[in-house]
């Protein structure tokens, strides 16, 4: 029963997924839209094959879920990104984790 409440690894991977979109698109570079949006399909497809190769070690449950995506939000946030773009990006996490 402790092992559903256990989210570290859960944590641990919403920094890591946030990173991933950091490094592939720094907040603070202004770019074009065609740019932008061939980059954001490159860190989304990194980000999906990231969450597909978790989500084969590790079982994800409701609580485990949302504190994953709540690491991934504050990461981004910290970083200074639009709370709009955050908003898409965890709900996309979200879809992809279930």
């Amino acid at each position: 029963m402790l092992s559903w409440f256990d989210a570290k690894a859960a944590k641990d991977f919403g920094i890591l997924i946030a990173s991933i979109y950091i490094d592939c698109i720094p907040p603070s570079e202004k770019l074009s839209e065609k740019k932008l949006v061939a980059l954001s399909r490159q860190a989304l497809s990194k980000m999906g094959r990231e969450v597909n190769n978790f989500k084969q070690t590790n079982q994800l449950n409701t609580y485990k879920t949302a504190q994953m995506g709540n690491t991934f939000k504050w990461k981004l946030k910290d970083a200074g990104y639009d709370d709009n773009q955050i908003d898409k990006l965890t709900e996309w996490l979200m879809a992809v984790a279930r």
